[in-house]
């Protein structure tokens, strides 16, 4: 509990994001909204991957939820390690995903920061973020005995061929037939029109926050980015999306208006691979902050605007088929190379974070080749960080707090 008599920092409250209140608010108003009795709201509730083709499902007008979110709330609230343990007292491995466990054993006892998610009646999962999905969500399919559907995006190593198109775009269409027949109605193609838009306005204004930080110095870090991503996932495709953004969005033009920076005596600009580690994102954003090193970009938030190239906004459905295929981690180790040195070209980059992270391995598969790779073509310093995004015993607080260290001596 805070001291209600200690003096308030009036340069720490200058610094704080003030949309984050109105975030709160929203992602509130979303949960209850989910957790209301279906008999209450008349929708019905899917749960679906953090890449998967959400804008079919607001257009039929079902609520989506998200198991990787709650994974990030559980291990923000530190109840990551408990219930990974609950998951491996159950026979699951402990080298399996940590979202998986922590989702699959939360199912079991309602655990978790809001005592669980609500119960889906439907599974949706693309498997363009990782292989391990498919068994997750077939498990959690037999659990709560609810039709699933897949979505197989192949992995684009080097370019989408026709045959991925003509492969994706019929799932699209099954996806569609799929879901009439589960909520008992049409696909209403018009709604799609007006949801495809506001899905590709907020991924342009998702940017668009993102690229604020190209200013030096810059007016928040990749750690706030993190927070700031949920709905982005959440409600794409909602008109509460874009007003958020623009809100944000001008916020963090008068902030460098105001030459207001995240880090104070900015000193250091430097890039963030792989997924935050939920529980340590405080310790991490301070420690880097103390040495005047700013995470001004990272590979993780921009994932959900990578793919807006492939986007028509005038053919939303059309698109969807290349434009969720082709997604930062649904492609080849060179290609990430590439998206990782453009970045670090775009945001005038001094160094590199990596973290190597044991949960998620498509992510982490081929880091040291990356590594090698912007070593050899930037001659900039990186550093890996081994942990988990949510698991807290894989965290080795003083060996990371040494790497750091040294990491920040061979940027002077």
């Amino acid at each position: 509990m805070s001291d209600p008599n200690k003096a308030i920092d009036p340069e720490v409250e200058r610094r704080k994001i003030k949309s984050v209140k109105r975030m709160k608010e929203i992602m509130t108003e979303y949960y209850i909204e989910a957790k209301t009795p279906k008999e209450q709201t008349g929708k019905k509730i899917a749960w679906i991957t953090s890449g998967g083709p959400v804008e079919p499902l607001i257009v039929m007008d079902v609520i989506p939820v998200y198991p990787e979110n709650y994974g990030a709330m559980i291990g923000a609230s530190k109840m990551g390690t408990d219930l990974c343990e609950k998951a491996e007292s159950m026979g699951y491995a402990s080298d399996l995903c940590s979202y998986a466990r922590a989702d699959i054993a939360s199912a079991t006892v309602n655990g978790g920061p809001i005592g669980g998610l609500p119960e889906p009646d439907m599974l949706i999962c693309c498997n363009n973020i990782c292989g391990t999905v498919l068994k997750w969500y077939e498990v959690q399919a037999r659990y709560f005995n609810v039709p699933l559907f897949i979505l197989d995006t192949p992995v684009c190593h080097t370019e989408y061929s026709a045959e991925i198109k003509q492969y994706v775009e019929k799932q699209v269409t099954e996806y569609i037939e799929f879901l009439e027949g589960v909520c008992g109605k049409k696909f209403d193609y018009d709604k799609m029109v007006e949801v495809g838009e506001l899905s590709v306005r907020g991924q342009e204004l998702w940017q668009e926050v993102l690229d604020t930080t190209m200013n030096r110095p810059s007016p928040m870090t990749c750690f706030d980015a993190f927070f700031h991503l949920a709905l982005i996932v959440t409600l794409r495709g909602t008109q509460p999306v874009v007003d958020y953004y623009e809100m944000l969005l001008a916020e963090m033009k008068q902030r460098i208006k105001d030459g207001i920076s995240m880090v104070t005596d900015e000193k250091y600009r430097l890039l963030w691979d792989n997924l935050p580690i939920w529980y340590r994102t405080r310790w991490l954003s301070d420690k880097f902050a103390a040495h005047g090193a700013c995470l001004v970009a990272d590979t993780y938030t921009s994932g959900w605007c990578s793919s807006l190239k492939y986007m028509d906004k005038t053919d939303f459905l059309g698109s969807l088929a290349e434009g969720y295929t082709r997604i930062f981690l649904n492609t080849g180790t060179d290609q990430m190379a590439d998206n990782i040195l453009e970045m670090a070209k775009k945001y005038n980059a001094d160094g590199l974070v990596i973290h190597s992270n044991r949960s998620c391995k498509p992510y982490s598969l081929g880091q040291y080749d990356i590594q090698k790779i912007v070593q050899e073509k930037m001659h900039i310093p990186t550093l890996v960080i081994e942990a988990d995004m949510i698991d807290e015993r894989i965290f080795a607080e003083s060996q990371i707090e040494t790497r750091i260290d040294a990491f920040i001596e061979m940027l002077e």
